[in-house]
């Protein structure tokens, strides 16, 4: 049986990890930073909003000076440096990547920096799996934009419909989706991804559903 899948681009936060990282607190202490130095206006719904999209707001008023910049990342990085110690695997993850890895190229895309992308999945012992890591440093712009999934397709010269994406929040099914690629929702909250029209593939509960919902996919009509 030939392969009509070619690749699975997975999320990282609280989809190949349970992260702790604080993304609300993260969020308003970005915000506050911006309007404290009067690049965005104050009065946001930050339901609205996550800590990319406010970034990349502030990014598009062309106001942010090089020094801003890095004291806005330097924020971020914070956050998922103390957010990422200790943490661990989503059950099921290793078992999941063990099967496709060999079968289909595995990448990561995540808002993360690289570098601690590449520290936490080290850590875990999973580092292995990945074909191409993609983090904030490589996309032009944050998900919910399509650029790091745009990226993945152009590094490994495949179509868009020859790859599935798995993440658990609205910003990863709207880059996804942007890019043409199917995505599959993991334990996401259906409700936003609704409200932000987000309308996944499918729904997973649990990683290895993944495994029979390829598999389908592979026997399904050419």
């Amino acid at each position: 049986m030939r392969h009509r899948l070619k690749g699975v681009v997975f999320d990282m936060d609280n989809t190949i990890l349970s992260s702790k990282i604080d993304f609300q607190a993260m969020k308003n202490e970005t915000y506050q930073f911006l309007v404290s130095k009067k690049i965005l206006p104050g009065g946001y719904n930050l339901d609205y909003h996550t800590t990319s999209t406010i970034i990349e707001e502030a990014i598009q008023t062309y106001r942010m000076t090089e020094e801003l910049r890095n004291e806005m990342w330097d924020i971020a990085k914070q956050h998922e440096v103390y957010g990422m110690q200790g943490a661990e695997l989503e059950p099921g993850a290793v078992e999941l990547l063990s099967e496709l890895k060999g079968r289909y190229h595995i990448a990561i895309v995540t808002n993360n920096s690289v570098e601690a992308a590449e520290i936490a999945l080290r850590d875990n012992g999973i580092s292995e799996y990945f074909d191409f890591i993609i983090g904030r440093e490589l996309m032009k712009a944050l998900k919910p934009s399509p650029d790091g999934f745009l990226r993945v397709l152009d590094e490994f010269k495949h179509s868009a419909n020859e790859w599935l994406s798995v993440g658990d929040s609205w910003i990863d099914g709207k880059a996804s989706i942007s890019a043409g690629i199917r995505f599959i929702a993991y334990r996401s909250d259906i409700d936003k991804l609704k409200q932000m029209k987000v309308y996944p593939t499918a729904e997973l509960s649990h990683l290895l559903e993944l495994i029979s919902l390829i598999e389908q996919i592979e026997e399904g009509p050419v």
